[in-house]
């Protein structure tokens, strides 16, 4: 299996090089000199407009929602994030300076921190292939919210995760119920609630909002062609498929709040450890 991306992220005035490694499968031919990107977007209550180089990327962006993966020319882009129709010369609710290489594939999401203080973290996409009759599932807690277990059946599958980070594990494909628990206890924040995990797809679940607007919800991010079997397309270019979604749970979270995730009821393989 293909070895995670490599992502650093490093501080500069006003703005924050992203990083990303080129480990994960190569492009197609025709995209040398390409990498993937998606954008989403996390923080509650704010319609956005993206620039990049001073050029509107994307309009009207809502929260809750992924974009489909860009392909972008390796190079530097200056992210501006403004509120909507406030930009280009208004003051960005976030600046950025991404360093996208060659060969890359990774999401940059705006969300809150856990102290509910606008962010920019990026993560880098596993579209390496999974074993048959499996799917992967990635869980990346983005939320102005505590600590979380993720429990699949009653058993405890991803523990104390916090944000900005992630936890991968690869289960059997097919729908499986969960649900989520504040951090070393019982108490139930969200679910149970279940999931769709097609065969060969690797699945991003996003926890965004925050606990104490009590406007938590849930986010996917879908890439398709991840089969070990001949039928299998590998991913990780522009043949990578992604599925936005956004669901509003934030009617069973506990009065204590917390963070939202999903994984599987069925057999749990971990392949990765806690990232970010």
């Amino acid at each position: 299996m293909t070895s995670p991306l490599r992502l650093t992220l490093a501080a500069t005035t006003g703005a924050c090089a992203l990083a990303l490694g080129a480990a994960a499968p190569a492009l197609a031919a025709d995209d040398s000199g390409k990498a993937m990107v998606s954008v989403f977007h996390g923080i509650p209550d704010l319609t956005v407009d993206v620039y990049a180089n001073g050029d509107e990327l994307l309009s009207d962006f809502k929260p809750g929602t992924v974009t489909d993966p860009q392909s972008l020319d390796a190079g530097t882009y200056d992210i501006k994030i403004f509120e909507a129709g406030k930009g280009p010369d208004g003051t960005p609710a976030l600046q950025k300076t991404v360093e996208v290489p060659e060969g890359g594939n990774a999401t940059v999401a705006a969300h809150l921190s856990a102290d509910g203080q606008p962010e920019l973290t990026a993560f880098t996409n596993d579209v390496s292939q999974v074993d048959a009759g499996k799917s992967r599932l990635t869980v990346r807690h983005v939320a102005a919210a505590p600590a979380v277990d993720v429990r699949a059946g009653g058993q405890t599958v991803f523990s104390d995760l916090t944000n900005p980070k992630e936890d991968i594990a690869e289960v059997d494909a097919g729908t499986i119920n969960a649900d989520v628990v504040l951090a070393g206890t019982d108490t139930v924040a969200i679910g149970p609630a279940d999931l769709n995990l097609a065969e060969g797809t690797s699945n991003v679940v996003y926890a965004w909002g925050s606990a104490e607007d009590k406007n938590l919800a849930l986010a996917t991010q879908t890439f398709s062609g991840m089969e070990s079997s001949p039928r299998g397309v590998p991913a990780g270019g522009s043949g990578a498929a992604v599925t936005p979604n956004s669901t509003d749970l934030s009617a069973g979270w506990a009065v204590a709040g917390g963070a939202a995730v999903l994984t599987g009821a069925l057999v749990v393989r971990r392949i990765a450890g806690r990232r970010g």
